[in-house]
């Protein structure tokens, strides 16, 4: 009925009365809340029944965002999904339609279990984590608007456990992480985030490290948001610091970073420019007497790392 026979579209009127039936006798909340009972064929109904109605809209309103808008535990329902194998992925697909909804996708920002996205992208399940990365991904990029005040509001939080994903023992999850992070980083709406996050130094030196990973990859994506930092006209004075006392070795480390990569122009004038602002800086003064613990502190060990394969993920 709300698809349809295969030949002719679903009756207008039929649909709405319905849909209204479903809204009446709260049907939604039941399917949700019942879906890992179901079986196999039928937990793939549920997914279609609450996503075709999501998406119907009756002249500039969404009656099934509304209806979830007052319902923020079923929200909270489904994320949770993630924690039940057999139906992650079903409760994956429902959040990554409800998050088409700006209202809905703030809703699922301010609640408490949207924290939970940072554990499920590293499940040890390869098909959990990475569909909870996807839906991870759509709530903090589809929506500027509400992810930028989000941010900055809660930055200290979501910064320190997102950089645990940038350390993370979990190949996929770690260049994800990454990736994901330049593309927060270089959206002009995150100007302010941006701003607070190029301004650490704790950052700089954690992607000065993962420059050095043992995978390519890795250093690929940490390459492109190391360039924010040396590339920020305003650097802090701790991250000019840093940048100054590793000078010679940045230098010498970029000047054969992935020089391979001959047919890449943008990443190679990437490239050069970088070399070319670490070459503009002062090089700190060798006569200024310091401690041992201030010079480690503020050095990084960038000799090249062992050579590795790139780990292949699970089909």
């Amino acid at each position: 009925m709300l698809a349809g026979d295969g030949e002719s579209e679903p009756n207008p009127e039929t649909v709405s009365i319905l849909a209204q039936e479903i809204y009446n006798h709260d049907l939604l909340a039941l399917l949700i809340t019942l879906i890992a009972r179901l079986e196999f064929e039928a937990k793939k109904d549920v997914v279609f029944i609450v996503n075709t109605l999501l998406r119907r809209q009756i002249g500039s309103r969404h009656p099934t965002v509304e209806y979830f808008s007052v319902r923020e535990h079923l929200l909270a329902t489904m994320i949770k999904g993630y924690d039940v194998p057999d139906i992650a992925l079903n409760c994956g697909m429902m959040i990554r339609e409800c998050a088409r909804s700006e209202m809905l996708a703030k809703l699922i920002l301010h609640h408490a279990a949207f924290w939970n996205f940072f554990t499920y992208v590293e499940s040890t399940t390869f098909d959990t984590a990475s569909d909870a990365f996807a839906t991870f991904k759509d709530l903090l990029t589809k929506h500027k608007d509400i992810v930028a005040p989000f941010l900055d509001a809660n930055y200290d939080a979501f910064f320190s456990r997102y950089n645990q994903l940038l350390m993370s023992s979990n190949y996929v999850t770690k260049r994800q992480s990454l990736k994901l992070l330049g593309e927060l980083l270089l959206d002009r709406a995150n100007f302010a985030v941006m701003t607070r996050y190029i301004a650490s130094a704790d950052h700089l030196k954690l992607l000065m490290n993962l420059l050095r990973d043992k995978s390519r990859n890795i250093q690929f994506e940490a390459f492109h948001v190391f360039k924010i930092f040396v590339a920020n006209p305003n650097k802090v004075k701790p991250v000019a610091d840093i940048l100054a006392k590793n000078r010679d070795k940045l230098l010498t480390y970029l000047t054969n970073f992935h020089a391979d990569k001959t047919d890449d122009d943008l990443f190679n004038d990437e490239k050069q420019f970088l070399i070319r602002q670490i070459s503009d800086m002062p090089a700190p003064p060798s006569s200024q007497p310091s401690s041992s613990a201030a010079t480690s502190a503020s050095t990084v060990d960038m000799a090249p790392p062992p050579a590795a394969a790139e780990p292949t993920p699970a089909p």
